[in-house]
């Protein structure tokens, strides 16, 4: 009997694991003041002891796959030097884009080609480069006024789906509660009393939904929790910012 427990334990892990939001990271390497490709760079970003990593092609090109979405310090190493304060943050099922960044063997970089823009509550983002799906960050999710109400919340975000006056939430096209919920890789059919603060980062699926979550003709709500892991890397990241590391 307990090596059934075991064994069901460790199923339900791994099904939570395989079922964990994972984003790419993209962008292109070029050596100090030249277009030349830092070919070969290994471009590396850690993760809870695991490291993902890739090598940049002829052309400077690079790409990470399969790392948990959330904030990340990057690091490249070229030609025996090593730049370890890029920020990057990592959507759900969806690419973070560095643009061109220049390699300098001081603590000065240079990245080009990214766009800082003011976040909008009726904006439609791009996940995977052309499939229009709602989402919110930890740091948008503070600033709503919704954050105290997870339904409320999913129905500003996105014009596809109504919140009724008993509180069910309605994607269009679909029945009154035709949802699932996916908290941290975890499939249900009610978020319960999800805390907004506890939110790292929400999107909201409410039509062409990828294969893996199925089980429903409506929508799906990808929700990741914060863990210590985030919390650090984005005081890490803030720290940067600010010029004290």
């Amino acid at each position: 009997m307990k090596n059934a427990l075991v064994m069901i334990a460790l199923l339900l892990t791994g099904q939570a694991m395989s079922q964990q939001s994972l984003g790419e990271v993209i962008g292109n390497v070029y050596e100090n003041g030249t277009k030349s490709p830092a070919v070969d760079a290994v471009v590396s970003i850690e993760s809870m002891g695991t490291k993902y990593r890739a090598r940049v092609d002829i052309d400077g090109r690079f790409k990470i796959t399969a790392i948990p979405a959330g904030m990340y310090i990057m690091e490249i190493r070229y030609q025996q030097d090593t730049m370890n304060n890029i920020i990057v943050d990592v959507p759900m099922d969806g690419f973070h884009n560095t643009g061109d960044i220049a390699f300098y063997t001081s603590s000065y970089i240079e990245i080009g080609g990214v766009e800082v823009r003011a976040y909008d509550p009726n904006e439609i983002k791009l996940i995977d480069g052309n499939l229009p799906v709602a989402s919110i960050s930890a740091k948008e999710i503070d600033k709503s006024p919704m954050k105290f109400d997870i339904k409320g919340m999913i129905a500003s975000i996105s014009s596809n789906v109504q919140q009724t006056a008993d509180g069910s939430l309605v994607f269009r096209g679909a029945r009154k509660g035709d949802m699932i919920y996916m908290i941290d890789g975890v499939k249900t059919r009610n978020a319960g009393s999800v805390p907004g603060a506890s939110i790292g980062r929400m999107m909201v699926y409410a039509g062409g939904l990828p294969a893996k979550y199925g089980d429903t003709l409506g929508g799906v709500v990808v929700m990741e929790s914060k863990s210590y892991f985030d919390l650090y890397r984005s005081w890490e990241a803030d720290q940067i910012r600010k010029g004290l590391r």
